[in-house]
């Protein structure tokens, strides 16, 4: 008898992300829904990630609101979200009150799944968020993020998956956001875990499929006990995207594997996705092949796509070669964080103004915190020089405690600026989307009753600036903190 393999599809979320910067309207996947339910998935990623702050920013559309109608169209299939957990779905460290409310209210208005990750991999950061995903008796995802440095190991990564079920996860996902997750490493890691953590401990593996070599890895990762993959409906697949469901299927035929999938269903939601696909053509990516460099770089396909944008606003667009070989560098003085949101951004950056301006002579208010521990600890040392001139620009000294503990509560302050907005509607979940986009949800707010944009109605909305959201990157300009002889601005990186 064939074992079951589960799939999770990424159609609703991380898919468009990917490849379409973030920008299709729920009324674009709203009547894909009864097919997606019915087709026998495992569980359907349809929020977090970019796709609150996308909602808000771009489509009008109240995030919170999404959610609920996901929720009803969904009445058999799992929901599931991305979350950064300290940081939510913003840019920062929240006070555990705001992020146990967060998680609170999103299981309330219908998340059952929640995949919690840090983008260093920093057990800590993660605690408060998957305790309160416990607390509302939903299914806590511990999320380890794969990469790949001189100090990374499988035998690390799965002392990780220990500390995850210390923690009392409900399963265990291994996130590989730029796809360097290679065929031998992912039997190895899911082997690993199974052997240290019990077959009874679910693991499920996240993929993109921008290297060309992950499809094959979901296959060895099955061989070697993982319970549930990622994929996408290959209407919106591949290149810095996923790897097609379909594929995954006709793949396990005669394996003694299946995923019990109703493909009739999984064929009419693709052709719904294809139909709506060249709606959105002004935000599609145009990488849609094969980058194995990035096993060389490490580098997330959008990142390269943000640092390209910044140094052509520089007017020293010809300077992209040096940077590449700069990132790899900064990696290893920071301590070698995984690059994923906000890291990613925060070593590129740091990357472009070494290569502008002279190794370190002006250094990001970010990254400043990152090599002070404000961001949590990495996995290896950072180079002391480089320590001792993000104190001395920073005026802070290094942390070791975990970066929430220096917070204070913060709600009591956030709920009365809230209330002080037009168009604020007295929720806490109003409150929440402010906490989390101090500068967009005022704007929201006040058009929120004006409804939804979608491209296929509002075609002048296409002229907006062209953001390649991908895992890595964000859709959104960036202000950093800058100190250049001991002289601080700020400077506004927009990603075009």
């Amino acid at each position: 008898m064939a074992r079951k393999v589960e799939v999770t599809d990424v159609i609703l979320r991380d898919a468009h992300q990917s490849l379409m910067a973030t920008r299709m309207a729920f009324e674009d996947m709203a009547p894909a829904c009864e097919a997606l339910d019915a087709a026998g998935y495992w569980s359907l990623e349809c929020w977090g990630g970019a796709t609150f702050d996308s909602c808000i920013r771009f489509l009008n559309e109240d995030p919170w609101v999404r959610l609920r109608e996901f929720k009803k169209l969904l009445p058999k299939t799992r929901t599931q979200m991305l979350l950064r957990g300290q940081n939510l779905l913003g840019y920062r460290h929240y006070e555990d009150g705001v992020v146990e409310r967060f998680v609170d209210k999103a299981a309330l208005n219908g998340m059952d799944v929640f995949r919690v990750f840090d983008a260093l991999n920093d057990p800590r950061n993660l605690e408060t968020a998957l305790k309160a995903v416990k607390k509302t008796g939903k299914h806590a995802q511990g999320t380890i993020c794969y990469t790949i440095s001189p100090v990374h190991t499988i035998e690390r990564f799965v002392d990780m998956a220990v500390q995850l079920q210390d923690m009392g996860v409900d399963s265990i996902c291994i996130k590989d956001m730029a796809a360097l997750l290679k065929p031998q490493p992912a039997y190895d890691l899911v082997k690993g875990i199974k052997e240290r953590c019990g077959e009874d401990m679910l693991i499920h593996v996240h993929v993109h499929a921008t290297t060309g070599v992950t499809l094959v890895s979901l296959m060895k990762a099955i061989e070697a006990g993982a319970d549930i993959v990622d994929t996408s409906v290959s209407s919106i697949a591949l290149g810095p995207g996923h790897n097609p469901t379909e594929a995954l299927v006709e793949m396990l035929e005669g394996t003694g594997y299946e995923t019990g999938l109703d493909m009739e269903k999984v064929y009419s939601a693709r052709d719904h996705f294809a139909k709506i696909r060249p709606r959105y053509k002004e935000f599609l990516t145009d990488f849609m092949g094969v980058e194995t460099e990035i096993f060389k770089s490490q580098i997330p396909g959008g990142m390269l796509s943000n640092m390209e944008s910044q140094l052509k606003q520089q007017g020293q667009g010809d300077k992209m070669k040096e940077v590449l070989e700069e990132v790899p560098r900064v990696r290893k003085d920071s301590g070698y964080p995984p690059l994923v949101t906000p890291s990613s951004q925060i070593v590129g950056t740091q990357a472009v103004f070494n290569v502008m301006m002279g190794r370190y002579q002006a250094m990001t208010g970010e990254f400043q915190d990152l090599m002070l521990g404000y961001y949590g600890e990495t996995i290896a040392e950072k180079d002391p020089e480089v320590l001792k001139k993000a104190q001395d620009a920073a005026k802070k000294d290094v942390i070791t405690c975990r970066p929430a503990d220096l917070l204070k509560p913060e709600w009591d302050d956030l709920s009365a600026k809230a209330k002080d907005l037009e168009g604020f509607n007295g929720t806490d979940e109003d409150v929440l989307t402010f906490a989390m986009f101090p500068q967009v949800a005022p704007g929201f707010f006040k058009t929120r009753a004006e409804g939804p944009k979608n491209l296929g109605r509002d075609p002048s909305l296409t002229s907006g600036p062209v953001d390649p959201s991908h895992p890595g990157f964000l859709s959104q300009p960036i202000e950093y903190q800058v100190t250049l002889n001991g002289k601080t601005s700020r400077v506004t990186v927009a990603p075009q």
